[in-house]
């Protein structure tokens, strides 16, 4: 049996470090006027970006816990 050590550290690492540094980027993005939220389509990839972000975090934790149990 797998440990808390073998499967959810490098899990929680994983997401919370490049978490940080992805969000971060996005925080670059916005004050260097890369991307203007009043755009349409800007805001669309923007929350794209986000969504992706928390959606590919939740299918590896779904994935992990099918491939525990």
């Amino acid at each position: 049996m797998l440990t808390f050590f073998d499967t959810w550290l490098p899990y929680s690492y994983l997401y919370t470090a490049g978490g940080f540094f992805f969000f971060f980027g996005l925080i670059l993005i916005r004050k260097s006027g890369a991307i203007d939220l009043k755009n349409k389509k800007h805001r669309f990839w923007y929350r794209v970006m986000i969504f992706g972000f928390f959606y590919f975090a939740a299918m590896h934790a779904l994935l992990n816990i099918a491939a525990l149990y």
